[in-house]
């Protein structure tokens, strides 16, 4: 019977340690921590880079026009922290080339601590339109980090983006859930708006009728996490 647990235990990782890799999914390798933060806890960029490794490996390929980025929490941080751009396009994807680019916005001013904060919001930048729409679940909290990145990014591209706060976004009903109303605003916008139309037509980007429900936001995740982690396994074995 103990062998039996054991081996229940390590399925759902429950003997590995924060640090301990709990899924490697192409380019995101996600730990215990970022798996852990995913279930009741404030969410690790490397939990948001999954979502959008996700959504790029199995639903944005799937339309291979559409000229859309999905720029990862780190990237976003570097953007808008560092003094220097030039070095921060050369590690950046072509985004003069692209309609739309989604980023993850982060309070963190301690350009030490890449994985600090404590709130995500989400910047859509509609190069279309010339428009960065923030999308913020605690008012107007990251206004001036989502400001300071729209204002960057007009440097790399160059040319002028009006910036508009979306007040009417869904908002959280604790401290802990901003980064799943992120993912999940992020795959709305994406799936039911921008995919669904010609790539160069302007797109209603309100997100006001929206229910979001953060706790059936993680179960999604992790289901998503699980089902990729029993994937690899069936490939070893």
């Amino acid at each position: 019977m103990s062998r039996i647990k054991d081996r229940v235990r390590r399925h759902f990782g429950d003997n590995l340690a924060p640090d301990d890799a709990y899924l490697s999914y192409y380019d995101v390798r996600l730990t215990k921590l970022d798996v852990d933060s995913i279930k009741n806890d404030w969410l690790t960029d490397n939990a948001i880079a999954f979502w959008q490794e996700y959504l790029e490996r199995e639903h944005l390929s799937n339309h291979p026009r559409a000229k859309i980025i999905l720029l990862r929490p780190t990237m976003a941080f570097m953007l808008r922290t560092s003094p220097d751009l030039s070095i921060v396009a050369d590690a950046l994807p072509d985004l003069r080339s692209a309609t739309h680019i989604f980023l993850p916005i982060n309070d963190n001013s301690d350009v030490t601590q890449a994985s600090g904060g404590s709130h995500w919001s989400l910047l859509l930048v509609s190069l279309i339109d010339g428009v960065a729409f923030s999308y913020d679940s605690l008012h107007s909290s990251n206004y001036e980090s989502a400001r300071d990145t729209a204002e960057k990014l007009e440097q790399l591209v160059g040319r002028k983006l009006k910036f508009l706060a979306l007040n009417e976004a869904p908002q959280q009903e604790n401290g802990s859930d901003c980064g799943v109303f992120v993912c999940l605003n992020m795959k709305h916008l994406l799936l039911k708006r921008l995919l669904k139309y010609d790539a160069n037509e302007k797109v209603a980007m309100s997100v006001d009728d929206r229910d979001i429900r953060a706790s059936e936001g993680r179960k999604e995740m992790l289901r998503i996490v699980e089902e990729r982690r029993r994937e690899g396994e069936r490939r070893r074995s």
